[in-house]
């Protein structure tokens, strides 16, 4: 039988009876399989990336290739259908993640055995180190095929760079002459794939069109907040089937999950902070049409495969027109239509600029860290981390980085310094900034063109093809207006102005202290302790989130606090006081944080709690040295190091202390790392204070 009408028999178990190869998924195929090449697919959502090297599987295995073919695939979701998708067409697949370790020797020997088709991992697993040393040498000389999905990632100017990729060239650098490697990605503009291809070698390049005939695409301007949510109140049932509501924080999901709950929808919400059962279950029941959506971040992205998704809505917009795109084709891929509505928010651009403070440390950080690590024995992240002012996931971040450039390895224990010469790479990371800069510009551009938006999406992507859609609300009469009614938006509003959130208090020293000079470890001593705080909200809240950025976000002015907030801070007294988790005693006296960026903030809010609530102002904890604990720090061990011995409890007000038979209110504006308001309530405590009720103006995050 000759190569193709095999390769047309496996897609029909794969897929169906009616199934044909593409003519470029038969390229594809042919090259992998008879030419043995290396094949770039920039293919759109639901084209068939996977038909290809399922197929190819299948062609090659019968062909007597011993070895698997290897899937580098970056999130569990896309693993589980992967496993379930090869299964359809008798093909063998297993995977070897973080949630199944207890199987890796077992599926270690089924490989070796030859009795593994498809095994798929996560580019993590590429630098664990017994998977590295133990597994990964083996398996690169056995593999039959080399599949890298969402193989934008490689590159620095895809939308989702991750390190881990880069491992890759390892990986490609060990497998005998004339495996063929298949790359798959519907997300790369003409760089992006350029790119990719240099790093494969000699790779046939097959780009098609991106144009998604069964998208409808729609952007609503709405006011504020309560309006877009009592709009999705309002339409949900107008939108076809069942779908994603995308947030740009966890905060968001969190509410407008609620939100609609309370308005009679069933929807779940989903985010990376949720245990993995969890989303399991939450993933399970929207391909089973159990709930009308997900309220998701964009943990909720490669990999999920719902083919009858009926629609896409994004409450804020996405840094990136690319990254727009890969998540709105999550829908519409076996529906003849499917709505795409964007609602961006004036908030939108502050969220960019937080997610982008998070990117490649300063070279003066990342060459403490390679100080650090000029050991002989490694050191583990964990007792890193007290050692130089990063924030744990920069900092796993930032190695990984290192680790691929070669600068230091990770090894049983942790990282070593490899004592390699590396340099830092300042342009490229200008360059790359810039890159992301240019991308929030053309996210606003695409929210305000008049043009077609699926062509401005293709053009973004170099999709040479480009031409109007016909279909969305520019190119046709928008299917959907901006109404809302009065009591969608009048319990929106309600809903959003809600104020009040706990403050968790610290009960562990953050660990490592002693390695910077700082005499703490093991449990905070309960008589040292704070109990649990309130603030009125969190800086990334849909409701009072912009409120409070105005007043404590970076380019803040200083100023008394405005009557609308100090009502708030009211309610949140009162909620606090007659709740269901009350304060376990009315305080007695107010006390304030010193404050050398918002005195006038802070001060003020102290004066009118204590006036409101009728209770003595006993007086200010005041920064010591010349300039204070400064801005908040990397990590827990860092900010604890900058604030030990930064305040000081002045002596009237440890005699005002001292005589005490309640609780007292101590007042600051922003709890970011939260460890101001434990280093402070441990002052109070210990100069008298029985116990110390945090309230802040807001909570970071």
């Amino acid at each position: 039988m000759a190569v193709r009408e095999r390769a047309e028999a496996v897609l029909r178990r794969l897929a169906g009876e009616h199934a044909r190869l593409r003519e470029d998924q038969w390229r594809a195929i042919e090259a992998l399989v008879v030419d043995r090449r290396r094949v770039l697919c920039v293919q759109r959502t639901g084209w068939g990336k996977s038909a290809v090297y399922f197929v190819a599987t299948a062609l090659l295995r019968e062909g007597g290739e011993h070895g698997p073919t290897v899937i580098v695939s970056p999130l569990l979701a896309l693993m589980r259908n992967q496993v379930e998708s090869a299964a359809r067409a008798g093909i063998r697949a297993r995977t070897i993640n973080s949630a199944n370790l207890d199987e890796w020797d077992e599926i270690t020997a089924e490989i070796h055995a030859g009795a593994v088709d498809v095994l798929l991992i996560s580019p993590e697993r590429l630098n664990n180190p017994d998977f590295r040393d133990g597994v990964l040498p083996k398996l690169a000389a056995t593999t039959g095929l080399l599949v890298v999905d969402e193989a934008h990632c490689v590159s620095d100017w895809g939308h989702d760079f991750r390190p881990d990729y880069r491992r890759l060239r390892t990986f490609l650098a060990n497998l005998p002459e004339r495996t063929p490697v298949l790359a798959t990605t519907a997300t790369a503009n003409a760089r992006v794939t350029q790119d990719v291809a240099e790093q494969l070698g000699d790779a046939l390049v097959l780009r098609g069109t991106l144009d998604r005939e069964s998208l409808r695409l729609g952007v609503l301007d709405l006011p504020s907040p309560a309006h877009r949510l009592a709009w999705l109140a309002d339409h949900l049932d107008q939108l076809p089937g069942s779908g994603i509501i995308y947030t740009l924080t966890v905060a968001a999901a969190g509410e407008t999950a609620e939100f609609l709950r309370a308005r009679g929808w069933s929807v779940a919400a989903y985010t990376g902070q949720a245990e993995d059962a969890d989303r399991r279950a939450a993933e399970q029941d929207l391909l089973d049409n159990k709930i009308k959506a997900l309220v998701a971040t964009s943990a909720l992205g490669m990999g999920f495969d719902k083919p009858d998704l009926g629609f896409v809505v994004h409450l804020g917009a996405p840094p990136s027109p690319i990254a727009y795109y890969q998540q709105v084709g999550r829908a519409g891929r076996a529906v003849e239509h499917a709505e795409v509505l964007l609602l961006p928010g004036v908030e939108d651009a502050a969220i960019w600029r937080y997610f982008a403070s998070l990117a490649f440390p300063p070279e003066e950080q990342v060459r403490a860290v390679l100080a650090a690590l000029s050991t002989e024995r490694p050191i583990s992240t964990q007792a890193l981390e007290p050692l130089v002012d990063l924030r744990r996931a920069r900092l796993e971040l930032m190695l990984k980085v290192l680790d691929v450039d070669g600068a230091v390895r990770r090894v049983r224990g942790g990282w070593l310094a490899t004592g390699e010469p590396w340099v830092y790479d300042e342009a490229r990371l200008r360059r790359v900034a810039q890159a992301r800069t240019a991308e929030q510009q053309a996210m606003r551009e695409y929210a305000a063109t008049p043009g077609c938006r699926m062509r401005y999406l293709r053009e973004c992507l170099d999709d040479a093809g480009a031409g109007d859609c016909g279909r969305c609300d520019n190119c046709a009469a928008p299917l959907f207006g901006p109404e809302v009614s009065d009591a969608a938006l009048t319990a929106a509003q309600t809903f959003l102005g809600r104020p009040g959130v706990e403050i968790a208090p610290k009960k562990l020293w953050p660990t490592g202290l002693e390695a910077v000079g700082v005499p703490l470890k093991g449990r905070i001593a309960p008589a040292e302790q704070a109990l649990p705080g309130r603030a009125v909200g969190r800086l990334s809240d849909l409701g009072w989130g912009g409120r409070l950025r105005g007043l404590v976000g970076p380019d803040a002015a200083d100023g008394p606090v405005p009557d609308d907030v100090a009502a708030a801070v009211v309610e949140v007294l009162k909620s606090w006081a007659h709740g269901d988790d009350p304060w376990p005693r009315r305080p007695v006296g107010v006390v304030a944080v010193g404050s050398r960026t918002r005195p006038l903030l802070v001060g003020s809010l102290a004066e009118r709690i204590a006036a409101v609530g009728r209770l003595p102002l006993l007086g200010r904890v005041v920064p010591t040295g010349p300039s204070g604990p400064g801005g908040p720090r990397g990590n827990s061990a860092q900010r604890v190091r900058a604030l030990h011995d930064a305040f000081a409890v002045p002596a009237d007000l440890a005699d005002a202390l001292s005589g005490l038979d309640g609780p007292v209110l101590l007042v600051d504006d922003l709890v970011d790392s939260g460890w101001t308001m434990s280093m402070v309530a441990r002052l109070l405590r210990r100069a008298g204070a029985p116990d110390v009720l945090p309230l802040a103006l807001a909570v970071a995050g």
